[in-house]
């Protein structure tokens, strides 16, 4: 037999070695996770509900969903075992206290772009009429920009009279 027509079977033979590894790991794992709950452990089950351990059988288990709710569990349906703080998070809504140490988070970008001694000419991108394009000129001109006037400044302090023919009105549309 030729190597080249081996080696597609070798290929198979080894990506199923080593998905069944993976899987008896993950087992291994949940397993480990299981045997390590105590009384008093908040859990997830895997349907999604989490509860806190009151009593620890062979198979079973007792759970507490709410105050004074006790329901039997079988072993293999607890998920994921919490620890006390993201249990606390989750279920009673209570955040972990911060270190005095830890950054604090702005809940905004704007002091990361504000800077001191920001004089930067703002920039008006709200349409206008062109009484206010020409006050905009005069000001920055007062304000010591030495710049010169763009055509589109040139054209909006021309007289409303002048009205072209091909220009859009509002509302109008390029369709034809």
């Amino acid at each position: 037999m030729n190597i080249v027509t081996l080696l597609p079977f070798v290929v198979l033979i080894g990506a199923m070695f080593l998905m069944t590894r993976s899987a008896k790991n993950k087992q291994r794992q949940a397993a480990q996770m299981r045997d390590q709950i105590q009384p008093g452990t908040g859990v997830r089950t895997i349907g999604g509900m989490y509860a806190t351990v009151k009593e620890v059988h062979d198979d079973t288990m007792l759970l507490e969903v709410a105050p004074g709710v006790h329901a039997i569990f079988a072993r293999n349906s607890v998920g994921a075992v919490l620890d006390d703080a993201e249990y606390n998070r989750i279920v009673h809504g209570i955040e972990a206290e911060q270190e005095d140490d830890a950054p604090v988070v702005p809940d905004d970008a704007s002091s990361l772009t504000e800077a001191e001694g920001d004089n930067d000419r703002r920039v008006d991108m709200t349409k206008g009429d062109a009484s206010d394009e020409v006050e905009k000129t005069d000001a920055a001109d007062q304000a010591g920009a030495a710049e010169p006037a763009d055509a589109a400044d040139a054209d909006a302090t021309e007289p409303k009279d002048a009205k072209p023919e091909d220009s859009k009105r509002s509302g109008d549309s390029d369709a034809k």
